[in-house]
């Protein structure tokens, strides 16, 4: 009996995808659970499974192609046979995710140019009239995450379906570098349309993905839509600072991952909602609808878009949980190994415009919110203090951009007044 499958919808907010790749060809067999086909959207590339077992009758859409979510995309002959038990995968490389959670995107190669091979890493040269089946068959994340640690997919022996290179297969070759044959010959990377943002050149057309497209969609929608509001305040984070200082290393010696001010404001957030819980709110035709949930999303920037994963329930998390949580969404996201789960069900949105040096912005609402926040730079200044002394103090402005509709001025400045008032009592002592 067929069973015809529909384009999935990955996050509340996604109305479209776009078939990346096929992973499956008419007449191929797949199994239940199995991922049978790519979907890409603005956020992430997520492998679908096929919701039966039996053989691939038809695909509807061509690769490329974006469509609406619930529309057709397949038919699969359902074979009426249980699936089988999910194989197991290679275990990830043991602190592969800690060690390089700094790892910057932009140390992507420029398309076109030979990638230079990591030491006891080289490239194997091409065979020649060799069909490169590996690389056609993975995804563009594992394609991307192969050039992220300068290693030749066409070397690795896939262990997905149909030979198809996999994620795991790329972690466990740059965790044992000497499985990969030797060459002398650099090959340069598959250009996918993502390096170029991260390496643009002068004179040239960087033809827009599909990432780009719908993050200027969903941009323009959100101006247009909401009506903007701004305002910005200044804040005394000196206090915050020293208590960030003294437990810095034993945070990063503990979880791996580096203690930035960013828990530490998103607590003060959390608690400033209590107080102000019209701030987590959307507009509904049928009236402002006040959320129950508190899930933060952090706003990351990567060199071809940018991606706000979310920390669900961050009210109940402490400043070291906040950490750890942040640490792995950043992690995750500058590895595209976000999941759809990752990207869904935000309703406050902070973004630490900080860490690029910025001091002043006025953000863009995250679509179906009411607030989005910042965090800029920290800078020392010179103040002047209550008793008409002049010091030197760590100072922080944090900007809001509110949507009119739900929220006006005055709550607004309420909550950037709590906020003040929360961040400068932090410090600099205190529990984690």
């Amino acid at each position: 009996m067929p069973t015809t499958i529909t384009m999935p919808q990955l996050g509340e907010t996604v109305t479209e995808g776009t078939v990346a790749q096929w992973l499956k060809k008419p007449g191929e067999s797949v199994e239940k659970y199995e991922p049978f086909v790519e979907i890409s959207t603005d956020k992430v590339n997520a492998e679908v499974p096929s919701p039966v077992s039996g053989i691939i009758q038809r695909l509807l859409v061509k690769e490329g192609e974006t469509v609406a979510t619930g529309t057709p995309i397949a038919v699969i002959e359902d074979a009426g046979v249980p699936a089988e038990p999910a194989r197991p995968q290679p275990p990830e490389p043991a602190g592969q995710m800690k060690a390089e959670a700094n790892r910057m995107a932009s140390d992507e190669p420029v398309p076109g140019h030979a990638a230079e091979p990591v030491p006891g890493r080289p490239a194997p040269a091409r065979p020649n009239g060799q069909v490169e089946t590996a690389m056609r068959g993975a995804s563009p994340a594992v394609r991307r995450l192969a050039r992220e640690h300068h290693v030749d997919i066409r070397a690795i022996k896939g262990t997905g379906s149909g030979g198809r290179v996999t994620a795991q297969d790329v972690l466990a070759a740059v965790a044992a570098p000497a499985a990969i044959a030797p060459s002398t010959t650099a090959t340069a990377p598959v250009a996918d349309g993502t390096s170029t943002y991260a390496q643009p050149v002068p004179g040239t057309m960087i033809p827009l993905n599909q990432a780009r497209r719908i993050i200027a969609q969903r941009m323009l929608e959100s101006k247009q839509s909401a009506p903007h509001a701004w305002s910005t305040i200044e804040i005394d984070v000196t206090n915050l600072w020293q208590w960030r200082e003294r437990e810095k290393v034993a945070f990063e010696r503990e979880t791996g991952y580096k203690l930035t001010l960013l828990p530490f404001f998103i607590r003060a957030v959390v608690e400033s909602i209590a107080a102000f819980p019209l701030v987590n709110a959307r507009f509904t035709p049928a009236g402002i609808e006040v959320l129950k949930h508190v899930n933060i999303g952090i706003a990351i920037g990567l060199p071809a878009n940018l991606v706000v994963p979310v920390i669900k329930n961050a009210d109940r998390l402490t400043i070291k949980a906040l950490g750890i949580a942040c640490g792995e969404l950043i992690d995750k996201a500058r590895k595209n190994r976000l999941a759809v789960d990752d990207l869904a069900g935000g309703t406050f949105t902070v973004n630490n415009n900080g860490a690029n040096g910025s001091i002043l912005s006025a953000p863009i609402i995250n679509g179906g919110q009411a607030a989005i926040i910042t965090m800029e730079a920290v800078v020392k200044r010179a103040v002047v203090l209550g008793n008409d002394a002049i010091a030197i103090r760590q100072m922080m402005n944090s900007c809001i951009s509110i949507d009119h509709r739900v929220l006006d001025g005055y709550v607004a400045n309420g909550f950037l007044a709590e906020l003040k008032q929360r961040l400068e009592s932090m410090g600099p002592d205190g529990t984690l």
